[in-house]
């Protein structure tokens, strides 16, 4: 069953990854929609990038909480992202996401179902970590905001805003950690009121996985709906 609100933290859960992993940021920073350079922003942002490409697979727990300023409510849970080449696995208390570089697979876990789908690189919301690269190489503005320090950590706050104004949020805040220049956190600001707060506990870099954990293997969970969506 698609659900609009689900696939809008998915997608912005692949951001979130290929901010932890990729050259995203220090590749993107300018177009020819923004004349201003901010090179602090660009300086922090290739040093974090440069750290992460390094990583042969990365292991990240991260907290996720989910604002909606309309009904004032919110939802936290926490989630696990494994990462291997362009292969990856989110696992949340709802459900697990499965990719391994050609099949996705998004399982259910309350109502044991899986779907299947082959991404489509020109998705602006598929779950491909090179699509997501190339959707936003060119896509933003990058501002250093100021430094703070939160939780024992000096930070950097740097904002990027989309150039395409048809984009339905307004803004990621990220904050780097100055010390380990690492992300620390990101905020997805949504035009409808939900906003999206990614938050990392830990990251373990280099840790051995096999291939197997990308891919959905249906002898592992009994009786599951298999929806096959591929075309």
């Amino acid at each position: 069953m698609y659900n609009y609100k689900v696939e809008i933290m998915k997608s912005f859960i692949t951001f979130f990854i290929v901010a932890c992993t990729s050259s995203l940021f220090s590749q993107q920073t300018y177009t020819s929609d923004y004349k201003e350079i901010d090179p602090k922003s660009k300086s922090i942002l290739d040093k974090v990038s440069a750290k992460n490409k390094a990583y042969k697979t990365i292991h990240v727990n991260f907290g996720l909480v989910t604002e909606n300023k309309q009904n004032k409510t919110s939802d936290s849970k926490k989630g696990i992202v494994w990462i291997k080449d362009n292969k990856y696995k989110v696992d949340l208390s709802s459900s697990t996401i499965f990719y391994d570089g050609k099949t996705q697979w998004t399982y259910m876990k309350e109502s044991n179902e899986v779907n299947i789908s082959t991404p489509d690189p020109n998705d602006d919301n598929t779950l491909n970590p090179a699509n997501i690269f190339s959707i936003y190489e060119k896509g933003f503005k990058i501002r250093f905001i100021k430094e703070s320090f939160e939780k024992n950590r000096a930070l950097y706050h740097i904002e990027l805003y989309p150039v395409d104004l048809k984009k339905d949020f307004t803004k990621i805040e990220l904050k780097i950690d100055k010390d380990k220049m690492q992300l620390f956190s990101m905020k997805r600001f949504g035009k409808d009121g939900t906003n999206f707060y990614v938050e990392i506990l830990s990251i373990n870099p280099n840790e051995e996985m096999a291939d197997a954990l990308f891919a959905f293997d249906k002898t592992k969970y009994p009786k599951v709906e298999i929806n096959d969506m591929r075309q």
